[in-house]
């Protein structure tokens, strides 16, 4: 399933499966059909497998045992970040390459780390499909982009053996990490990386049974229809599995944390010169089998 948060004009944010160019209303299609499915999309994914055999056994239907309640075109619809997670993990320097640029650009080791590179951002910095990334000329002059997989967790996961990791994902997303270069803080990423608006995610959540291969998918970004970054998911140094048994090895991963798995090279602080957004960029992440995230540029002044 394609798993998406929608809202309509001043309605709540709600959960739906998209199919084509049409968003279906998962709680409204269970209702009709005398049954029950949680409204949004944090719910759905603590209900478990429950909910999401229901949700696909009343999809498999098909078009014509949909009530038109439940059926919008997705024009008439705003798509909003598909949950607000407990937690985001952000992992740095997971692609060969960009621990190379990096090195040469951020003044970070030139070794390939040996453990993965950990660091978090808070859930305020959430932002959906079309929403802007802030550009505030007071705190930053380096704002970059960086394409990642996002993992979404849809079981509880700690100490997690590397072979049953897959057992606890939901489903893959997209999140663009973005980051004021300048504004890291004796080697802390925090602020660098969790300012509002410093994490677009979406534009869905395809679950877990859609993707063959999460560690063979392309993913590339553009700014400004320019291509800065292309690469596929089986270059990270650290595959899924390997982050989610050393994440939950100390720290408790629940249902909806997402896991932002690292950015290929291509980052604006590695160009040569070096490139950064500006007010009035538009930035689009794309993952393979996911679609394609975008997000404009705009003063925060």
């Amino acid at each position: 399933m394609r798993l998406v948060t929608y809202t309509r004009g001043d309605s709540p944010h709600r959960l739906a499966a998209q199919d084509g160019d049409h968003v279906v209303d998962l709680a409204v299609l269970a209702d009709r059909a005398g049954t029950h499915l949680p409204p949004d999309l944090m719910s759905f994914i603590r209900a478990g497998a429950a909910a999401r055999t229901t949700a696909a056994r009343l999809l498999a239907g098909g078009p014509a045992a949909r009530p038109a309640e439940a059926v919008h075109h997705i024009d008439d619809v705003s798509l909003r970040a598909p949950l607000r997670p407990g937690k985001i993990i952000g992992v740095g320097l997971n692609y060969v390459e960009h621990v190379e640029e990096s090195s040469r650009s951020l003044d970070t080791d030139k070794e390939r780390p040996t453990r993965p590179v950990l660091f978090s951002k808070p859930a305020t910095a959430v932002t959906g499909p079309g929403a802007p990334i802030l550009h505030n000329a007071d705190l930053t002059a380096q704002l970059d982009w960086e394409c990642e997989l996002a993992v979404v967790i849809g079981r509880t996961a700690f100490r997690v053996r590397e072979e049953d990791a897959y057992d606890h994902v939901f489903g893959y997303s997209i999140v663009n990490d973005i980051s004021a270069r300048d504004q890291r803080r004796s080697g802390q990423w925090f602020f660098s990386k969790g300012q509002d608006s410093y994490a677009p995610f979406g534009p869905a959540v395809v679950t877990a049974d859609e993707i063959a291969d999460p560690m063979a998918l392309d993913l590339s970004l553009r700014v400004n229809g320019v291509t800065k970054q292309k690469s596929n998911t089986r270059h990270m140094l650290f595959p899924i599995a390997r982050l989610i048994s050393d994440i939950s090895s100390g720290v408790t991963l629940e249902p909806g944390d997402v896991i932002a798995t690292g950015s290929p090279a291509g980052v604006g602080a590695g160009m040569v010169p070096p490139e950064f957004l500006r007010p009035g960029d538009t930035v689009e992440a794309t993952v393979e089998g996911i679609g394609t995230l975008a997000n404009p540029v705009v003063d925060a002044r």
